[in-house]
């Protein structure tokens, strides 16, 4: 009989890349409870360190400048991967993953801190544009993190060779469609609360 040589590493790689599926699952609940929780005013601002004003009052033009950026990103992950060059997909596609988390943490933060902002258009205007692209945007970002961690968890667990036997670019350009609709919604829905009203 021979010992196992295996190392803690590369058991937990072999128990995510048999239970892909449910991990990936699992971690974007834990992640959509947080964000629902934060969203949902569960976290008391308290808790949180304090940054300087300044910074927090920047978070929207910050977050609306990650997002043109991770448009930017995704779309160049695409691109490669229909090349086939997928040194420069991973590499944009994490870059894509980095900016979204950037914008999540940032977000979460100054509403934990601030609370939301309040329309000041028209009421027509919020009730009728506002209001559906606000929806659309969360709700696609939303859908969004299971795709990308089950994406993510994929990629991970597996040699380039064997993510072509997975789901992994089926579900990914599907993710990568939806990601940069909701970013642009976002960058929208910054421009009509900061900008133009």
């Amino acid at each position: 009989m021979s010992a196992d040589t295996s190392t803690p590493d590369d058991r937990l790689r072999g128990f995510v890349r048999e239970h892909t599926l449910g991990v990936a699952g699992a971690v974007s609940a834990v992640a959509l409870a947080a964000v629902f929780a934060t969203a949902g005013g569960l976290v008391p601002s308290g808790v949180l360190p304090r940054a300087p004003t300044g910074f927090v009052a920047a978070i929207p033009t910050l977050n609306a400048a990650v997002s043109l950026a991770a448009i930017a990103t995704i779309t160049v992950g695409v691109r490669a991967a229909r090349r086939r060059d997928f040194d420069t997909h991973r590499r944009f596609m994490l870059a894509s993953t980095a900016l979204f988390a950037a914008f999540l943490v940032m977000y979460l933060y100054r509403i934990a801190l601030v609370g939301t902002t309040d329309f000041g258009g028209p009421a027509v205007v919020e009730r009728f544009v506002y209001f559906p692209l606000l929806g659309v945007h969360i709700l696609l970002a939303v859908v969004c993190v299971p795709l990308v961690v089950y994406v993510l968890t994929l990629a991970a667990t597996r040699p380039r060779a064997d993510l072509l036997d997975t789901a992994h670019a089926t579900v990914g350009r599907l993710a990568a469609s939806l990601w940069v609709v909701s970013f642009a919604l976002g960058v929208v829905v910054y421009a009509l609360l900061y900008l133009v009203y």
